[in-house]
């Protein structure tokens, strides 16, 4: 059943790069709205741009054909890895609420911004459904599956598929379908990684992460590898963050 007419769908889905940016960017804005209308707002909007990023993924299936899961033994082990360097570099580098905590707040306020005071911006709480609508409440495991499967099957595809497929390739050149999935170009390899990693809190492991993704679907030629082992680091990461009470990771 199509959720919006043809005719709607139709310009983005004639256009190989907005086909390939588009539903990012969508997923983007949807993140964006989370916390922007109260505390709640955090989940609902999770569980709603979930369920919109799989619809994008369904719709753009047929016409990202490198958007096709594929299984190794390296997307296992990539996966794997990542998931040990995200938990393990935990606690030893300043992640950015760290940053402007301990950095930012007291370099712009020595300079007259008193506005900007560490004190006056409160750090975020963790996203953590059971201190937010009760301790094993129905209501807050269903917030819990749905960002595991999420994380694992949604995220997946639309990150890839922006940073590996569309991003790395437009920087190497303009008309980047006709440039290769297993393509080496250092500096569209490094900066893509480093643009994927400042996404992210922990910003360190996230430019590790987009490394080792990046690597694997230059060395394996194929985008299905990095969506597996991005879908492995996020399932590892999310049971993790449940069965530890590791909520900051979210």
């Amino acid at each position: 059943m199509k959720l919006l007419p043809p005719q709607v769908l139709k310009p983005w889905k004639d256009s190989s790069a907005v086909v390939r940016v588009a539903p990012f960017l969508v997923f983007l804005v949807l993140t964006s709205c989370q916390g922007q209308f109260g505390e709640e707002s955090r989940y609902w909007f999770y569980l709603v741009k979930t369920v919109v990023g799989a619809w994008l993924v369904w719709e753009m299936r047929s016409l990202v054909t490198e958007m096709r899961w594929t299984w190794s033994w390296s997307a296992l082990a990539v996966g794997i890895g990542v998931f040990a360097g995200w938990v393990g570099l935990d606690g030893w580098y300043p992640t950015f609420a760290e940053i402007g905590r301990d950095y930012l707040y007291p370099t712009l306020r020595q300079v007259g911004l008193e506005g900007w005071r560490p004190e006056s911006s409160a750090p975020t709480p963790a996203w953590n459904p059971h201190a937010q609508f009760g301790a094993d409440s129905g209501l807050a495991w269903l917030l819990i599956v749905a960002r595991l499967l999420g994380s694992t099957f949604v995220v997946p595809p639309l990150e890839e598929v922006f940073y590996r497929s569309f991003l790395y390739r437009y920087l190497a050149g303009a008309q980047f379908l006709s440039l290769p999935l297993g393509l080496w170009a250092p500096k569209p390899f490094l900066f893509t990684s480093v643009i994927f990693g400042l996404t992210h809190h922990q910003w360190l492991a996230g430019i590790l992460c987009g490394l080792a993704y990046q690597g694997l679907v230059v060395w394996r030629q194929r985008l299905g590898d990095a969506m597996t082992a991005h879908a492995i680091t996020n399932l590892l990461l999310g049971l993790w963050v449940v069965g530890r009470g590791a909520w900051h990771f979210w």
